[in-house]
């Protein structure tokens, strides 16, 4: 096009302006193609890689949509999970689903419904509407029923055959995507983890029971809770330190 040009304004002077906003016109329409192509490439895949690991960002549409782009699992620490947080999320959920499992449960839904962390396996379940409903609505009455004395060493003889093996299938959820060997070690290790928490936590309240003041009963029923709350926070923030407290 450009030597061409020059033939044509060699031979021709008067048709100079006339060559050149051919040449404008051109120049721009390639600019535009190519700008076009780059933002269909860019709103196709738009990844960010954020502190702590990788942050998928979902394609933005609309005016002004590339300002409003929504970035999900971005809290370092929980957005991939390694090895080391695996197992201690395994032990965690079923040393925790010893004592209040419901609360595990509500908790771990409730994290990955609000996209804090990507749960792994089978654990994504938990997140479903209904499923956070139902371990909600147990959670409140598991709430006020541990802390009545006489109705929690009731409630613990019946769970005895709940919290135990729910314990071992949520361990092994934790390792749902990877081979049947791995999920089964998670089921040993969650089922005793639940087995011994649940017998250690019904044991020491038929103790606090045989004293007339609630209050002793009320105390130990928190203190469970936070214990709960803490582990859990621990298997998904620092995992190792997680496996050193379950461990003691």
């Amino acid at each position: 096009v450009a030597l061409t040009a020059l033939v044509v304004l060699g031979r021709h002077p008067g048709q100079h302006r006339r060559v050149l906003d051919t040449l404008d016109v051109e120049e721009e329409q390639a600019h535009d193609r190519v700008l076009d192509h780059g933002q269909g490439q860019l709103r196709r895949r738009h990844i960010r890689v954020v502190s702590g690991g990788v942050g998928v960002v979902e394609a933005p549409t609309g005016v002004g949509a590339g300002n409003s782009a929504r970035t999900m699992s971005t809290i370092p620490g929980l957005a991939v999970f390694d090895t080391w947080q695996l197992v201690a999320l395994a032990a965690a959920v079923g040393w925790a689903s010893g004592i209040r499992l419901y609360a595990v449960l509500f908790i771990v839904g409730g994290l990955g419904y609000l996209d804090v962390v990507e749960l792994p396996g089978g654990l994504a379940a938990l997140a479903h509407p209904w499923v956070l409903f139902a371990s909600g609505f147990m959670f409140g009455v598991e709430f006020f029923a541990d802390k009545i004395p006489g109705m929690d060493t009731l409630w613990d003889t019946v769970h005895t055959f709940i919290r135990i093996p729910a314990g071992a299938a949520l361990a092994a959820s934790v390792f749902g995507d990877s081979s049947a060997a791995a999920g089964l070690a998670a089921a040993i290790l969650g089922g005793s983890l639940a087995a011994g928490s649940h017998f250690a936590k019904a044991g020491s309240r038929a103790v606090i029971n045989t004293s007339p003041e609630p209050f002793s009963n009320w105390a130990a029923s928190f203190g469970e809770e936070l214990a709960v709350g803490t582990v859990l926070w621990l298997a998904f923030a620092h995992p190792i330190a997680a496996l050193v407290v379950l461990g003691l």
